[in-house]
């Protein structure tokens, strides 16, 4: 075999493997060690040069981050922040039609701002606002959907896991790709709601038809109770960056620090909550660490084997030109989205794709905000649509099937496509703020 045919013949591999439950993880660093001895013809040298790799995946001062916004994201959901949230933009949008729903939006985006990941927005208001949409008159499919959709707004508005995933393995600045989350995140949130407007007037019988809210009347003192410590935290966090205070690392530790302050003062930290917190920190984070080094390891086959360069020069030939290549790109992406997980496709696609854009001359900041807004469309795309799966497993409701919520997903990835294109047409809806 070649070394491009070894390097094609890893993808398939990799591939292969977690599709049998193999952990991405492990099928990558697998995958990575044989491809290089069948590069090399010596275990010796595949040994030490994945070690290598293993090292400068984790020896960097960004790394940090990680764990800190991880511990952050655990301490307001035990803090009940999302329900907070929640309570208080129900009152915001309870005289709208279809209010409940764009409050489920609204929370989803706040929320999004101190946690930074979708599955954990998805866990939260499945539990939140399921319940109470459908005791308001709200069809089980709508329910389920405006909380599945609007739960990928944790993976774009900052500060956000799969940004930070995506900075290291581009070698882009983490703050920059926060920066310009920010307004696609608004953005969208904002075509969500005018999606649920559009659904409750013209589509009732897929959302139901709530006469009116019964809410208890909350004062304006209480909703200010409740909402001031979630714009504590954002203000703490994001006004801290952008105002230039500390790097988006420190951030990580400053925020974690006030959502410890938070639960604290809430009174929600008992011994057996903070053992529960510290270990499913450490979970997330080795988790985490594991793929940025798999990941690594996986650059490092992919550069023996000149697979990158060979897919260079095959695009050059074909003429595609940049918006061609990028097309073919979102395209692998929304397939690769059926079958894998946000952090797979990631660590797959963006080692292949990089060299081959870089000619061109790509903003990797815009590039990194194409990519997460496609790759978060597979979270609602079955047959492995993961935040779908996550909402199902935490419903009480089980007369409510997982057709049911990739049905009433659909619209709001509809959406996520158009936005897709969107950002793409106009770049600076992502750099206009950098």
């Amino acid at each position: 075999m070649s070394s491009v045919e070894i390097g094609i013949a890893s993808i398939v591999a990799i591939l292969v493997f977690i599709q049998l439950g193999m952990h991405v993880a492990i099928a990558l660093m697998t995958v990575s060690f044989f491809g290089v001895f069948l590069v090399k013809g010596k275990f010796l040298i595949a040994g030490k040069l994945l070690s290598h790799a293993a090292l400068d995946g984790v020896a960097r001062y960004s790394f940090g981050v990680i764990p800190l916004f991880v511990l952050m994201g655990v301490l307001v959901g035990a803090c009940g922040l999302g329900r907070d949230v929640f309570d208080v933009a129900g009152q915001l949008f309870r005289r709208f039609r279809g209010g409940l729903g764009i409050a489920t939006v609204f929370a989803n985006a706040v929320f999004a701002a101190v946690n930074g990941t979708s599955i954990a927005s998805a866990s939260v208001f499945t539990k939140v606002a399921v319940p109470e949409l459908v005791r308001q008159g709200y069809t089980p499919r709508f329910s389920v959907g405006v909380v599945a959709g609007s739960s990928v707004l944790g993976m774009l508005i900052p500060p956000s896991l799969l940004l930070i995933l995506y900075g290291i393995i581009a070698e882009t600045s983490i703050g920059d790709l926060f920066t310009a989350g920010i307004l696609p995140g608004m953005v969208l949130a904002f075509f969500f709601c005018v999606l649920i407007l559009g659904l409750a007037r013209f589509a009732p019988g897929f959302t139901g038809r709530p006469e009116a809210t019964d809410l208890p009347e909350m004062s304006s003192a209480t909703m200010l109770l409740k909402s001031a410590p979630i714009i504590i935290l954002i203000l703490l966090v994001l006004g801290g960056i952008y105002g230039g205070f500390f790097t988006p690392t420190e951030a990580g530790g400053v925020g974690a620090l006030g959502a410890l302050v938070i639960a604290t003062v809430k009174g929600r930290l008992g011994l057996r909550e903070i053992g529960r917190i510290l270990l499913e920190t450490g979970q997330v984070t080795a988790s985490i660490t594991f793929l940025i080094i798999a990941a690594h390891m996986y650059s490092r086959l992919l550069a023996l084997t000149g697979l990158p360069g060979a897919m260079t020069g095959l695009m050059a030939s074909w003429e595609l030109g940049l918006y061609g290549i990028l097309l073919l790109y979102l395209l692998a992406i929304i397939l690769l989205g059926t079958i894998l997980d946000s952090s797979s496709i990631l660590l797959i696609l963006l080692p292949l794709i990089l060299p081959v854009v870089q000619p061109f001359g790509v903003d990797l900041v815009w590039f990194g905000i194409v990519t997460i807004i496609a790759v978060e469309v597979g979270l609602l795309t079955p047959p492995l649509g993961v935040a779908c799966f996550v909402i199902k497993a935490n419903l009480d409701d089980k007369r409510i099937t997982l057709n049911d919520i990739f049905a009433g997903a659909a619209p709001f990835a509809l959406v996520m496509v158009i936005m897709v294109a969107l950002v793409m047409a106009l770049p600076w809806l992502a750099t206009g703020l950098l």
